[in-house]
């Protein structure tokens, strides 16, 4: 008796955090600090990957008109000024980040085509897909991105855009969309990858409106 009811307990619980995750906290990881327009709006890099299985959409309000916040944004990368998140988690995963605190003039220029390197062998890497200066820049994640590198069983466009909020200060969007190849692994990866991405996304947007903050 005791332990059929220790398992009708279990099989509860597991049911409760089940909805818990489903209604409660991936809405609130996919959609941290966005506004429902700005979950629902189409955004620079959407047109890559209209079929995205996952989409995540996370804001972030900075005081500081766009064109101040631009800078931040374009000189991320591991070769760069970092992704400003959380530096103790990058270098446990061996990425090397060192994170800028100010703004770098030799590393403002991007062109389309540009790789992103995540760590310091490239072993995660982006590239450039599209960009709009002190508006917009996409980054694909893809086998393509650097070569020679392992295939991957996902896709990954990561989109960081700035809106001028009316008020004299920036709306910082990072959209990221998802796509599996349609393998466990690449189920698996995704599931996995997704909640991973919003604790550093969040540290990220977080650490430019600090940076572009004091700056201005």
């Amino acid at each position: 008796m005791t332990s059929t009811r220790g398992a009708l307990l279990a099989i509860a619980a597991a049911a409760a955090a089940r909805v818990l995750w489903r209604h409660v906290l991936d809405p609130w990881q996919l959609h941290w600090g966005a506004s429902p327009g700005e979950r629902t709006a189409e955004l620079p890099g959407d047109e890559l990957m209209p079929d995205a299985g996952v989409v995540a959409t996370r804001a972030v309000g900075v005081p500081r008109p766009p064109e101040e916040v631009w800078p931040w944004i374009a000189q991320i990368g591991q070769d760069r000024g970092g992704f400003y998140s959380y530096t103790a988690i990058e270098n446990a995963l061996g990425a090397g980040i060192r994170n800028a605190d100010r703004v770098h003039p030799g590393w403002q220029h991007r062109a389309v085509g540009d790789i992103v390197p995540g760590d310091r062998r490239a072993r995660v890497a982006w590239e450039v897909a599209r960009l709009d200066p002190g508006r917009a820049m996409v980054l694909r994640g893809t086998p393509s991105a650097v070569a020679g590198a392992r295939p991957l069983p996902y896709e990954f466009v990561w989109s960081f855009v700035l809106r001028d909020d009316g008020h004299g200060g920036t709306r910082c969007l990072a959209r990221e969309r998802w796509r599996h190849d349609g393998s466990p692994a690449g189920r698996v990866a995704v599931a996995l990858l997704v909640p991973g991405s919003f604790v550093m996304t969040r540290g990220m947007l977080r650490g430019v409106r600090r940076r572009a903050s004091r700056a201005g």
